[in-house]
């Protein structure tokens, strides 16, 4: 899976037009062999869609709240962005933790209510750089998965997608080495099977995110803990075509 998050980026004419080179670029042939979803700001998902219908190129979102329907002022339900033609939606990302103060109380909640109601989650996690060199990796990635899967059931585990993202590396041009990646991501996908199981740790797909380049994909998507990408930066040009042409030479 390539997934790109435009972020607070592009209007809703400029993802209209993006999106139409995304249509026209990316084959048929490597969306059977890779699964791409673009996730546009909220204001211009209806853009997005309009123009990816009838393609195999997935829409999601950025952000949901837990509720359908409210007094809650600024904020978008899953009922709102799936009438608008997302099937996904990324929970937890670092700038919702770090910027917002998003809690794994939070994410576990928008979890369960995306889940509810036929959404696909992508759940981030990550370590800050002050946590990494404090050498509690894994400590906060493990609270992560715990908290944040609070009773989720086998089954619903195989409809989430967990994306790594070490948050020193997210839009700083800072890119986890290969091997500080998928050792990582192997102990997320140890903790997910002491969990749920092997098998169900073998399926789940975990991403990487974390200034992912042309450069630097294919050697990250090659190792074994690594299922694809969650996409920044690299997700608002040309470079988001080239690196689903990379994951496809590794499906």
């Amino acid at each position: 899976m390539v997934a790109g998050n435009w972020k607070m980026n592009k209007t809703p004419a400029e993802s209209r037009l993006f999106a139409g080179k995304l249509a026209d670029e990316i084959s048929d042939e490597l969306l059977s062999q890779v699964d791409v979803v673009v996730c546009p700001s909220t204001s211009c998902i209806d853009a997005v869609t309009e123009v990816l219908r009838g393609t195999r190129i997935f829409t999601g979102a950025q952000n949901v709240f837990y509720e359908d329907f409210g007094a809650y002022t600024g904020e978008t339900s899953g009922l709102m962005i799936k009438d608008l033609g997302c099937s996904h939606v990324i929970i937890g990302h670092s700038e919702r933790r770090q910027v917002f103060g998003e809690t794994n109380e939070e994410v576990n909640k928008k979890l369960h209510y995306v889940l509810g109601i036929d959404l696909i989650p992508i759940v981030c996690i990550g370590e800050t750089l002050e946590e990494r060199e404090n050498g509690e990796m894994e400590n906060v990635l493990e609270r992560q998965i715990r908290e944040g899967l609070r009773g989720i059931s086998h089954k619903e585990l195989d409809q989430i997608i967990i994306a790594y993202e070490p948050v020193w590396a997210i839009g700083t041009g800072v890119v986890a080495t290969p091997e500080q990646a998928d050792e990582a991501m192997g102990f997320v996908r140890g903790l997910i099977a002491e969990l749920y199981g092997k098998d169900a740790a073998e399926r789940c797909r975990i991403l990487y995110g974390g200034s992912i380049k042309p450069g630097n994909f294919d050697e990250l998507v090659s190792l074994e803990n690594i299922d694809g990408g969650l996409v920044g930066g690299a997700s608002l040009d040309e470079s988001f075509v080239e690196l689903v042409k990379i994951a496809a030479k590794h499906s």
